[in-house]
């Protein structure tokens, strides 16, 4: 599974040695396809698949009249605080604090909401804004969710119209950017209450909301807004084919899904 994709749990054998003779051949033409692909990559140098990804996100939401921002990745305890998140909360344990005032961000919306709230008082228009960057989580091993992850957040105050109807077409927007078919569920969330889920082949990759919303006040925000976050990796690794989001991000180990070392 390190080197290729596809899913063998369910092979059967008549004994150990054939189990074994299996093995090795399957394991053989599995390196060998990976050995090629790395080779490629090297003959044929192009940029990272999640460079690609948030390049062509980026184009889908600038022509829609999103502006793009960056912000820092170490964030107050007190604007985790302003989520709701504090002790009591289940994301609380999985957060990665630097001091007793500062952590890593473990969501981007923290920061979105003051970009948006002080972007407020230089237009009497809509502020659409989005996000790709890094966000960081303890999470429990599985091949869908990283400790070091890409989100991409998007949020537009004060939309022209409905704002789930809104939301539907910005999502619409990034999943054609991502060349993925979707369908789109109610759910109920920790920190959103209740959030409008983007599944792919039952999988979810981005929850939205809609406000106003009970986390508004903390942060002076008071208009509708619609605003929805998707995971890159898990997006990638859903679009490619692979069988863990960590062949699609950030690593030491792999590069565009091939196995490196």
């Amino acid at each position: 599974m390190e080197y290729g994709d596809e899913d063998r749990s369910d092979m059967e054998f008549f004994d150990t040695a054939e189990r074994d003779k299996q093995f090795a051949k399957l394991m053989s033409k599995t390196q060998a396809a990976n050995d090629a692909g790395i080779s490629d990559l090297i003959a044929n140098p192009h940029r990272h698949d999640l460079s690609l990804l948030e390049a062509a996100i980026a184009e889908k939401l600038t022509a829609r009249g999103f502006i793009e921002v960056r912000t820092p990745i170490m964030i107050s305890t007190n604007a985790l605080s302003k989520m709701t998140i504090t002790s009591d909360h289940p994301l609380y344990k999985q957060v990665f604090f630097v001091d007793d005032k500062r952590c890593l961000r473990p969501m981007l919306a923290p920061n979105l909401y003051v970009v948006m709230r002080k972007l407020r008082d230089h237009t009497d228009g809509p502020v659409k804004i989005f996000e790709m960057g890094s966000c960081f989580r303890k999470e429990s091993k599985s091949n869908v969710h990283l400790e070091e992850f890409t989100m991409m957040n998007l949020v537009d105050m004060g939309p022209d119209g409905d704002p789930m109807e809104c939301l539907k077409s910005y999502i619409a927007d990034v999943m054609d950017a991502a060349g993925l078919e979707y369908t789109l569920s109610r759910e109920e969330s920790d920190v959103y209450v209740e959030t409008l889920d983007v599944n792919v082949n039952g999988e979810e990759v981005a929850s939205g909301a809609i406000g106003p919303h009970i986390l508004d006040p903390a942060h002076d925000v008071h208009e509708p807004w619609a605003g929805v976050g998707f995971g890159l990796e898990r997006l990638l690794m859903l679009k490619n084919e692979k069988s863990s989001a960590k062949k699609m991000g950030k690593s030491i180990t792999y590069l565009d899904g091939y196995k490196i070392d």
